[in-house]
């Protein structure tokens, strides 16, 4: 369980979670006996990696394991395997490349195995019947289920990492996801007891917190007695707040993911800038190609500490780590005694893993700092604030169209526009118009459905009222002067915005959202409160810290379509407040940026091919 001590400092601890996980895990692959193959959806393997090594599904004669794709499995590597299991999302697409793995495997004879499916996180009646339909469905022993909701991330982290999520409800009409979302926090209230208080705003809020009341009304009092530890569950929709993944984020861990991106809490990063001075002294031969691949939790001392800062605090604090670090490894010459020289060398390792750690994130600073000093991002960065304080929101920005003049990337494009459009609450239809027929004419009419998903979702829009000066005003959305090495707002995360998600949680908290009603009406979707009822021997009595107030409640905010890491910090944020009243654990869908959230809206059209009309005029010429 070391392995998990950064999952087990919060105030819930979320490593029980993940041993639940683990253990039907294990026992789903224990339902086969013999030597296994395991064969994984590509999309499922970096979730899979934090709830179990590889190590641990080899001792359960897990052999092998191989992506999804299309065609034959590696006959060379399954030739003596006694079972081939398939663990994938129920999505229509994959149940063709299943089928496809297990005909070719059929086809070429070979010694008998047997074959297992198992859903993630649910069973699909319409995948079921697919297999069915591609004569596949009855060479399965095992048609099961796992149920893999939330995955552990940190301390006070969990996402289930559907990168559809906010697509499927806002462009498909598909609540799938949301009925997932439901079951998660049954799970939750199964290991940690019936969280008290509901509170939420939006329609997939609402729409999973019935469905969640509706799944415990079914249960019917056979649930496990347990204490609660979560007081509170705030349900947020993202379209309650289409504006805060947008701007470009602009603490440690956001940047981190802007320019790089994060996976599962894994970085790839490029080695050359990580060589040793021998390897850069050695030529290109000797230069590592493989990206560097860090992983970025909080059982990294000094990564904990670095992450939710603002970029321009990182600098003074990796100098005075760099001194103290220094000042550690001097102390070697003060030891004289046999016991102090073996207390140092005790030290030695702890005080070689924080140098390693340093020099990674002096490294990762550098190439962060370059890319931030550019003109192009600066340049970007006043217009998104500019925008964001509602300056010339009405017209169209020079900036954007020089921009798509220079052919930038369309998805910058995008995420200015879609900005401006949020900012303004629409935009005219001349300035709509206009940038509409510029993105197409630069980047290609295959960009049509684009647009149109982003106006659909209510990113891309024609003005409609202004409600949008008034919800920056009421909740001080906009500060000026933000402290950004010392902060004492949530504004620092994007040095002059605060999250307008976080604001809401903020006064959830304290004064509550009585005081701000007439925001919430502006606010899409519905406003609720729900209690649900806990027996009275179960009820938690409020402790106090060291004979004084009372410790702070557990609130569990749950993002429903997608959560940044400025979000993440901005809740971190309030929970280290000396006067904070709650402590915050976040879970979400999917961890977002503005890039990865537009992406996946992005849709291309492409041209059926033109048929090849040589063939035919030549039979004509020859008649």
């Amino acid at each position: 369980m070391e392995e998990a001590s950064h999952l087990s400092g919060g105030r819930v601890n979320l490593a029980i979670l993940r041993e639940v996980a683990r253990k039907e895990l294990l026992e789903c692959l224990d339902k086969c006996d013999g030597t296994k193959a395991v064969v994984w959806d590509e999309q499922l393997m970096g979730p899979f990696g934090l709830i179990s090594k590889y190590s641990l599904l080899q001792e359960h004669e897990v052999e092998k394991m191989f992506p999804l794709r299309p065609g034959r499995l590696p006959p060379e590597q399954t030739a003596t395997l006694n079972n081939i299991i398939f663990l994938c999302r129920p999505k229509l697409a994959l149940m063709e490349i299943v089928a496809q793995n297990i005909l070719k495997e059929e086809e070429s004879g070979g010694s008998r195995k047997e074959f297992h499916i198992f859903f993630v996180p649910r069973k699909s009646l319409l995948c079921e019947q697919k297999l069915k339909e591609l004569g596949v469905y009855g060479t399965f022993s095992n048609v099961d289920e796992y149920t893999l909701d939330l995955i552990p991330f940190d301390s006070d982290l969990l996402s289930m990492e559907i990168d559809s999520a906010f697509r499927d409800c806002y462009l498909e009409n598909d609540m799938t996801s949301m009925y997932y979302a439901a079951k998660s926090l049954m799970s939750l209230q199964a290991l940690y007891g019936i969280i008290p208080t509901i509170c939420g705003k939006g329609d997939c809020a609402r729409h999973v917190a019935d469905m969640m009341l509706r799944m415990r009304r079914e249960l019917a009092g056979t649930e496990l007695q347990i204490t609660p530890q979560i007081d509170t569950l705030l349900l947020l929709d993202r379209t309650v707040d289409l504006m805060t993944p947008l701007p470009t984020q602009l603490t440690y861990e956001g940047l981190i993911d802007e320019i790089f991106g994060i996976s599962n809490t894994s970085v790839e990063l490029p080695p050359e800038k990580f060589a040793s001075s021998k390897q850069q002294t050695g030529g290109p031969q000797e230069m590592p190609t493989k990206p560097k691949k860090l992983t970025l939790n909080s059982s990294e001392e000094l990564y904990a500490e670095a992450r939710d800062r603002n970029f321009n605090a990182i600098g003074p604090l990796l100098s005075r780590k760099a001194k103290l670090i220094s000042a550690q490894f001097e102390e070697r010459h003060g030891a004289k005694t046999v016991g102090e020289i073996k207390q140092f060398v005790s030290r030695l390792p702890h005080m070689k893993k924080a140098k390693d750690s340093l020099a990674n994130h002096t490294t990762i600073a550098e190439m962060i700092k370059e890319v931030i000093d550019s003109d192009h991002f600066m340049e970007s960065l006043t217009v998104q604030q500019e925008f964001l304080n509602g300056i010339d929101t009405d017209k169209v920005n020079p900036y954007v169209e020089d921009c798509i003049a220079r052919k930038e990337p369309i998805i910058k494009i995008l995420r200015l526009v879609c900005i401006q459009s949020v900012a303004n609450n629409g935009l005219k239809q001349k300035v709509l118009d206009y940038y509409k027929r510029e993105i197409l004419q630069t980047y290609g009419y295959e960009h049509l459905i684009t647009l149109n998903n982003l106006e659909k979702a209510g990113l891309l829009t024609i003005q409609k009222q202004r409600t949008y000066p008034t919800t920056r005003k009421t909740l001080r959305l906009m500060v000026d002067d933000v402290n950004e090495q010392n902060p004492n707002d949530i504004s620092y995360v994007f040095s002059v915005y605060a999250p307008l998600s976080v604001r809401l949680a903020q006064f959830l908290a304290r004064p509550g959202w009585r005081s701000i009603e007439e925001v919430l009406k502006i606010l899409p979707g519905p406003t609720f409160e729900e209690a649900q009822r806990i027996p009275v021997g179960l009820r938690k009595k409020r402790t106090s810290v060291g004979g004084g107030s009372e410790s702070p409640k557990v609130t569990l905010v749950y993002f429903l379509g997608g959560v940044t890491y400025a979000e993440i910090a901005a809740l971190r944020f309030l929970s280290q407040q000396e006067d904070s009243s709650s402590d915050y654990i976040i879970a979400t869908t999917k961890i977002i940026n503005g890039h990865t959230w537009l992406e996946g809206l992005m849709d291309t059209l492409t041209p059926a091919p033109f048929p090849d009309t040589s063939t035919s005029s030549k039979s004509k010429g020859r008649r």
